[in-house]
C-alpha cells in the first residue's frame, strides 16, 4: 500500500507537471474502453484506458492551450498513488449504489441475474448440467514452482495490486508510432469472441481456446451450444450505455477540444469537385491556381497542431511515410475513411476489388429507376426480385426457471486461476 495520499491520474499528471514545468495545466486526455469479458466468455468487467502522458499548459488572458509538455515515465509509487485512489473511488461508488437497490436485476431480470451469477464463477446456468464447473481442456500441471503458484505472471513494478484490483501502466507508445498506436486501439476495442479460437469438436461440442494457459494448464474450455449463448447473454452492455469514454481535454464538451483535436480538412484536401481539363487530365475545379488549397474552417485548429509538432502549415499537414496504415490514401487520412476502407480494416476484404481481374473497381452510376434495374439483372441472367421473405421456423424452447435452476452456491469464489 503506497504511504502517500492515494491520487488520480488527472491529479497526478497536474503534480507532476507543476513539479517538472512549474505551470498550472488543463486535465489531461483519454480515453477509456469498456470491456465486459475475459479469454474464456467469462464476465469480467475492467477498464483500458489510453491517456496522453502529458498536459496542455492554458495560456491565460488567450483563451487556448499552449504546446503539448510531456512527462517522463512514471515511478512505481506514483502508479501505487494513481491505483489506490482510483480504487476507494470505485469502492465508495459501488457500496453507495448498493445501499440504493441491491437487488434491482435480480427483480427486474431473474433469468439475467442468473446467467450473470453463473459466469462470474464459470458455472453452467441452465441445462442439465446446471451449477457443475465449466469443463476444460489442457495437462492441468502448472510446470512453475509451487512456490511461486500464487504470483501474478504480469506482476511487476508499473502493475501494482491493490484491494483485489490491479493498474497495469507498462504500455507506452511513441507520439509517431501510429501502426503501434493502431494495434493497441484494436486490441482494447477487440470483440468478446474471436472466431478463430472456437472449434467444433467430434461428439458435437465447442472448445474455445484460450488467449493465454491458465496457471492450472487449462488451454481450452467447452460448452454446447446453448451453453455458448448463455454465455454471451451477460456480455452485453445495458441499453444506451457507452463503451467508450472520452476524458479531460478530449471530452466531447471540452472547452479546448477545438485547439487540441484536428478539425475537418479543407475541401482541396478531401479531393473536392473535379472536372476534366482539355487534355483530359482530372484538375480541381475552380481556383486560380490548379491544386491550390482553399482556406477553411480546420486552418485555424491545424495552426495549433503545427506549434506541437503534429502537422506543419494548414492545408499541408505533415505525414509520416511509415505512420499510415496500408491502404489508406492521403485523404483518408486528413479526414474520415471510406467505408471500403474501413470493411478491409475489419475484414480484411478488399470490398472494390473485382473478383475476376483482380483490378479495384469504381462507380459508374447509380441506378434508382426499378425498370433500368429490372433489365440490367434481366440482361446479366441474375434474378429480378428479392427472395421472399419467411417466418424463421420456431426453435422448441426449453422452461426455464431462475429460482428452480440455481442449485449452485453463489457465495463460493471464482474458481478461475
Amino acid at each position: 500500500m503506497p504511504h502517500e495520499k492515494p491520487s488520480t491520474l488527472p491529479a497526478e499528471l497536474r503534480r507532476r507537471a507543476r513539479r517538472k514545468w512549474g505551470v498550472p495545466a488543463e486535465p489531461c486526455g483519454a480515453v477509456t474502453f469498456i470491456q465486459r469479458f475475459g479469454s474464456a466468455l467469462n464476465l469480467n468487467v475492467h477498464f483500458h484506458t489510453l491517456a496522453l502522458y502529458g498536459v496542455y499548459p492554458y495560456e491565460l488572458g488567450r483563451g487556448r492551450p499552449a504546446d503539448f509538455l510531456p512527462l517522463p515515465p512514471p515511478e512505481p509509487d506514483e502508479v501505487a498513488r494513481v491505483l489506490a485512489g482510483v480504487a476507494r473511488r470505485i469502492q465508495h461508488v459501488i457500496e453507495a449504489r448498493a445501499a440504493d437497490d441491491a437487488d434491482a436485476l435480480e427483480r427486474d431480470e431473474p433469468l439475467l441475474a442468473l446467467l450473470t451469477a453463473a459466469s462470474l464463477r464459470t458455472r453452467i446456468a441452465t441445462g442439465p448440467h446446471r451449477g457443475e464447473p465449466w469443463r476444460r481442456l489442457g495437462d492441468r500441471v502448472d510446470p512453475r514452482d509451487p512456490d511461486e503458484a500464487d504470483a501474478d505472471p504480469e506482476a511487476s513494478e508499473r502493475v501494482p495490486q491493490f484491494g483485489g484490483m490491479s493498474l497495469h501502466a507498462d504500455v507506452a507508445v511513441p507520439a509517431r508510432d501510429r501502426r503501434r498506436l493502431e494495434r493497441l486501439c484494436r486490441y482494447v476495442a477487440r470483440p468478446p469472441l474471436a472466431s478463430e479460437r472456437l472449434e467444433e469438436r467430434e461428439d458435437g461440442t465447442l472448445a474455445l481456446r484460450l488467449k493465454t494457459r491458465w496457471r492450472d494448464g487449462t488451454t481450452h474450455v467447452l460448452m454446447e451450444r446453448r451453453e455458448l449463448i448463455e454465455r454471451l447473454v451477460p456480455l452485453i452492455p445495458s441499453p444506451r450505455a457507452h463503451q467508450v469514454r472520452y476524458h479531460g481535454v478530449l471530452a466531447p464538451s471540452a472547452s479546448l477540444r477545438d485547439w487540441i483535436v484536428p478539425g475537418p480538412p479543407a475541401r482541396s484536401e478531401l479531393g473536392g469537385p473535379r472536372h476534366c481539363s482539355e487534355d483530359g487530365s482530372p484538375s480541381p475545379k475552380g481556383g486560380s491556381e490548379a491544386g491550390a488549397p482553399s482556406p477553411s474552417l480546420g486552418d485555424e485548429r491545424r495552426h495549433s497542431h503545427a506549434r506541437s509538432g503534429e502537422l506543419e502549415t494548414p492545408g499541408k499537414p505533415k505525414r509520416d511515410p511509415r505512420g499510415d496504415p496500408p491502404g489508406i490514401d492521403a485523404r483518408e487520412s486528413a479526414g474520415r475513411m471510406r467505408w471500403a476502407t474501413l470493411l478491409q480494416r475489419v475484414f480484411e476484404v478488399d470490398a472494390l476489388r473485382c473478383p475476376r481481374c483482380g483490378q479495384a473497381m469504381r462507380l459508374i452510376a447509380a441506378i434508382e429507376d426499378p425498370r433500368v434495374a429490372r433489365r440490367i439483372l434481366e440482361c446479366l441472367k441474375l434474378p429480378a426480385r428479392a427472395p421472399p421473405i419467411a417466418d424463421a421456423a420456431a426453435a422448441p424452447e426449453e422452461p426455464v426457471r431462475p429460482d428452480e435452476d440455481c442449485d449452485f452456491d453463489q457465495s463460493q469464489s471464482f474458481d478461475e486461476p
